[in-house]
């Protein structure tokens, strides 16, 4: 009989060695993004093989400095040193870390370096009081963190630039469901700077979107590209708040992206309803976003999302399993409901269509 794994003293239990890299993530996540900042990966992208001393004179930093940091991101393995002393970046880092273009992960993890993690440091306390007392470090008395970053109008650029970012990662699959094709006015509840509405735009010719979002996030999104006024292009926007204004009515379908996990089960079938109220017979409403696993206790993307919520953002909300937004579609009065799965990122889209 062949020994288990759990009688060779050499395994190594894969639970215990991410633990080890867990409790070190912190600061390995700090250095990558001190890295992303000082460009090592670009620099070494156009200069595979360099030297340490060509790394210390491009960057402009200490020795020593470079020294540390450069020992920091190659422990995560982005970083490689060869046998003959050059640096190059490890594959991973030349997919996801070089390219600087709207979606780069340079965006999304300044956002969660400048506004998420320090967060988590009172995650004890405002978990045992239910509510998001992480907020406090923000200026204002609005009880949501995507009010009082108007408050700082260079932070919610940062916000947005890493919102739409990591929208961008997740957001080609979405565009290409076939839903869309016979879509002619969306409304995009919560639309943000634009990135989905523009997309979409312009994967389907046919349809023009209506950004409904509050009205700071609506000057972003007028100053991003230019749009606002009515009959202006394939995009517009109507300020608004989600619960006391009502939503702009002649959409035969509504989105949902990236939004409904900030609220409750109670508000979420509260839009779902106001949605129904404006849609004609046969209208959709599609919910895109994170879905926990079923049994939840999967996903590190959604377990990260959940505790930014309750820790920050809201107080409240989750990634959601499926089962939950196709109930509180239903009770909003949809038919038809089913959810689509297999999207990057733990991703999901619940469409329901209005008698």
């Amino acid at each position: 009989m062949n020994p288990s794994a759990d009688d060779d003293p050499t395994a190594v239990d894969p639970v215990a060695e991410r633990f080890h890299f867990l409790v070190n993530a912190p600061a390995l996540f700090n250095a990558v993004v001190t890295a992303l900042e000082w460009d090592l990966f670009g620099f070494l992208a156009k200069h595979p093989g360099a030297s340490f001393e060509e790394l210390t004179a491009f960057t402009g930093v200490p020795a020593h400095s470079a020294r540390v940091l450069l020992h920091a991101v190659c422990t995560t393995g982005l970083l490689e040193r060869h046998a003959d002393g050059g640096y190059h970046n490890a594959r991973a880092a030349e997919e996801l870390l070089v390219p600087d273009g709207p979606d780069s992960w340079r965006h999304i993890l300044t956002g969660w370096k400048e506004i998420y993690y320090p967060a988590f440091t009172r995650m004890s306390e405002a978990l045992a009081a239910g509510t998001n007392t992480a907020l406090a470090a923000h200026p204002g008395d609005e009880p949501t963190l995507y009010r009082r970053l108007s408050h700082n109008p260079e932070l919610e650029g940062v916000f947005h630039r890493s919102m739409s970012a990591f929208t961008l990662k997740s957001l080609d699959a979405l565009v290409e469901c076939e839903e869309f094709a016979t879509v002619r006015h969306l409304l995009d509840v919560g639309g943000g700077d634009g990135t989905t509405s523009e997309r979409l735009t312009t994967r389907h010719p046919q349809l023009r979107s209506t950004i409904f979002d509050i009205p700071s996030v609506s000057e972003l999104a007028a100053a991003r590209r230019g749009a606002g006024e009515p009959g202006s292009g394939p995009i517009r926007l109507h300020p608004g708040d989600l619960f006391s204004d009502p939503f702009p009515a002649g959409a035969d379908a509504v989105l949902f992206s990236h939004v409904l996990e900030i609220f409750s089960g109670e508000q979420i079938t509260e839009l779902l309803a106001k949605a129904h109220s404006v849609l004609p017979p046969g209208g959709r409403v599609f919910v895109y976003g994170y879905n926990v696993s079923d049994d939840e206790t999967r996903g590190w993307y959604s377990a990260r999302l959940s505790l930014y919520l309750n820790v920050l953002a809201s107080g409240q909300g989750m990634a959601y399993p499926a089962r939950d937004y196709e109930q509180w579609t239903l009770r909003a009065g949809f038919d038809s409901v089913r959810t689509l799965t297999g999207y990057p990122y733990e991703h999901g889209l619940t469409i329901g269509t209005k008698r």
